[in-house]
């Protein structure tokens, strides 16, 4: 009931389409209600009395109230599912924003698939289950309270009768509906399994056809679909199972009402024509009543679904906004991490650390894989919080900050060359939203990228594709460079930002990162040493630990790890084919 409570509260702000539903469900309810009554006035007019009027004037009277019947149904259902879709796309919209509003150890736990899954399908049954039991609340409830009178004050001894077998309808449905809900879940869980498969795949296509993995990727998709009709049967097999067990229970009742209603009809007790009328209420009766319990089961679904959002809605995301930020516009550039700790889980990936960066300084961090590199970068920015010691902006903790007012003084270049499936100008835009387009072309320019812009089709309104799939990985990065410019932020990181390109693409990309650097601290992990022979400071990490610190010239002077790495890159390049 709290889940469903909580889904309700969605539905508030757009009170007003309820009003108007509520109101068309009461023509709708009156309508069969009206009919159902005037069976037997109508029967006795015409077949008794002989009143050949009401015979004449009937078909368009049916045809009048069915008229206003349909302009009401019309009424209730367009309002009532407007209502039921806005609520709906607020969750959505909820759930995104908290989802964004994450930290990165979240994304780590949760596949991108599984997030899809829940943002779509899940809250997609919620709007099932949403449009059904407000429906079924509104138009199927008012019929059945009218119809119960009709039948009430045609007779309420058979009233009773008919009447005793509706709550134990009740008992099957919540049985059913009950299983239904975990089987909901467990069906939407491999929901987003399929999904997950489906975002991994597409994304890496290119590598599962150059080793030629489709067959197996195919397998592995047709287990998991599978596994998921295996969940779904059962719950079409309850579904299945809850109409037929009601209509059982409710034939007891007719078969009751039909036995002592034909009785008091024999025994002039009752009029034929009453008795008729109140088996036409009776049969129009369980109707709505029956969908209502139907609707139980779309409802029990519906709080499935609504369950495994609201546990993304519910998460709390561990990066917050201090209490009482301090003010914080822009940074002078001195970075210093001061004795800093961190791990993921039980083991530490950094021990330790006290590293400080002056303004206009670059320092580079070397170290074998796994040695802390990227965690460095990644704390910087608080992508995650240190487990011991502090990140200090200009002698400032980055938790006192506004997040806002952190991210304004760093500008991230990674391997990854995240672009959008968006025009080049909105990809370089990003770094600054409302930049003119001259300011764009500048950025451009700086990065080395106007000229290769100016050769696409439609120059910088050239749409890129995903993930910029039509440009070159030199091309990617250089508009990447680009972003990074316009944001004009003090500090810049750069996590191997040429480690996948070629010889050429990596002097051009190169180029264009001498310009960024220009008067910004600088954080560079690099594989290649040649890129960060010049650095003013060159830190060397290995199992979480600064085990050397120094210029290119102190580091191969000493010996040490750096040596090592340097000998195993350049002696390599110097060995002939």
């Amino acid at each position: 009931m709290n889940t469903f409570k909580r889904l309700v509260q969605y539905s508030k702000p757009y009170w007003w389409r309820f009003v108007i539903s509520m109101a068309a469900s009461f023509g709708v309810g009156g309508t069969d209600a009206a009919l159902a009554y005037l069976v037997e006035p109508l029967m006795r007019k015409i077949f008794t009395e002989k009143n050949m009027m009401i015979f004449m004037m009937l078909p368009a009277a049916i045809m009048i109230l069915y008229v206003f019947r349909g302009i009401c149904r019309f009424l209730q259902d367009y309002f009532i599912r407007t209502a039921g879709q806005l609520a709906i796309q607020d969750i959505r919209n909820e759930i995104y924003a908290r989802t964004m509003g994450l930290a990165l150890r979240f994304f780590q736990r949760n596949p991108t698939g599984v997030l899809m899954s829940r943002i779509m399908n899940d809250v997609g049954s919620m709007q099932d289950g949403v449009a059904n039991v407000v429906t079924g609340l509104l138009r199927d409830g008012v019929t059945a309270i009218g119809l119960l009178g009709v039948i009430f004050y045609r007779d309420w001894r058979l009233a009773i009768i008919s009447f005793l077998v509706i709550p134990v309808t009740a008992v099957p449905a919540q049985k059913i509906g009950r299983r239904i809900k975990n089987l909901s879940k467990q069906s939407l869980g491999r929901m987003g399994d399929i999904t997950s498969i489906l975002q991994e795949t597409f994304s890496g296509i290119k590598v599962i056809k150059a080793f030629g993995l489709s067959e197996r990727e195919v397998t592995k998709f047709r287990a998991t679909n599978r596994d998921y009709y295996h969940y779904i049967r059962k719950t079409y097999k309850y579904d299945a199972l809850n109409a037929p067990s009601m209509e059982i229970i409710m034939a007891i009742g007719i078969a009751a009402v039909m036995w002592f209603g034909g009785k008091a009809v024999l025994k002039s007790h009752m009029t034929p024509e009453e008795f008729f009328s109140f088996v036409v209420a009776m049969g129009m009766l369980y109707s709505p009543i029956k969908r209502l319990l139907n609707s139980y089961s779309a409802v029990q679904r519906a709080i499935g679904a609504a369950e495994r959002v609201f546990e993304v809605i519910d998460e709390r995301p561990e990066i917050t906004d201090p209490a009482q930020p301090v003010p914080f516009d822009r940074a002078s550039g001195n970075v210093e991490l001061r004795n800093v700790s961190f791990r993921y889980g039980d083991d530490y990936v950094l021990k330790n650390v006290s590293l400080t960066a002056r303004r206009g300084e670059v320092v580079a961090l070397v170290g074998p894989s796994g040695a802390g590199k990227t965690t460095v970068v990644s704390l910087i920015p608080r992508f995650y919080d240190v487990t011991d010691g502090a990140v200090l902006f200009d002698g400032i903790d980055v938790r006192q900050l506004r997040l806002d007012d952190l991210m304004r003084q760093i500008a991230l270049v990674d391997q990854e060359t995240t672009l959008f499936n968006d025009s080049i100008a909105d990809n370089i835009r990003y770094g600054k939203t409302d930049a003119s387009d001259a300011e764009v072309e500048a950025a451009a320019r700086a990065a080395y990228a106007h000229e290769f812009i100016m050769e696409m089709p439609e120059g910088y309104a050239t749409n890129i594709g995903d993930r910029g799939v039509r440009l070159s990985g030199g091309q990617r990065q250089r508009l990447c460079i680009a972003r990074a410019i316009l944001k004009n932020a003090p500090i810049l990181l750069l996590d191997e930002a040429t480690s996948a390109l070629d010889t050429e693409s990596e002097h051009m990309v190169q180029k264009a990162l001498n310009n960024l650097m220009k008067n910004r601290t600088t954080f560079v992990i690099a594989h290649r040493l040649s890129t960060i022979l010049h650095a003013d400071r060159i830190v060397v990490l290995e199992r979480g630990e600064i085990v050397e610190s120094g210029t290119n010239d102190e580091l191969l002077a000493r010996g040490g790890l750096y040596r090592k790495l340097y000998d195993m890159q350049f002696g390599a390049a110097e060995t002939p084919a």
